[in-house]
């Protein structure tokens, strides 16, 4: 190999190295919500290091009184998210942070690492 040719090589996997240090990995985690209120209930996932939300464009999560749903995500790891939930058709019933992620909560945010939570079991 050229002198050349081994100073591009080393080149390109310098570059590589340097962009792959600065690109956020993308993980995958999968919320697990149980809607154990009398009343139907609307859910979005709200991210706490970056201006995100799940499900996104303007839509949440609908869950029917008694219904669990398995919500799978993809997000950046590390990456602190928060459930807020709300009663179809009373945001002021509701819990976590709450519809737009606009309240405080102390156990309802979680961290991208894969897997999945533990059941969260909402509640009147």
């Amino acid at each position: 190999m050229s002198f050349t040719v081994a100073r591009r090589v080393a080149a390109v996997l310098s570059l590589a190295v340097l962009l792959s240090s600065h690109v956020a990995h993308a993980g995958d985690v999968t919320f697990q919500i149980k809607n154990d209120h009398p009343n139907a209930m609307r859910l979005e996932l709200y991210s706490q290091d970056r201006d995100y939300v799940w499900p996104g464009g303007g839509k949440d999560f609908y869950l029917d009184d008694g219904e669990t749903k398995q919500l799978p995500i993809s997000c950046n790891d590390g990456e602190k998210i928060c459930y807020g939930a709300w009663v179809d058709g009373d945001e002021s019933t509701y819990w976590g942070v709450g519809p737009n992620n606009k309240q405080t909560c102390e156990d309802c945010c979680y961290t991208c690492s894969g897997g999945e939570t533990e059941e969260i079991d909402l509640q009147e």
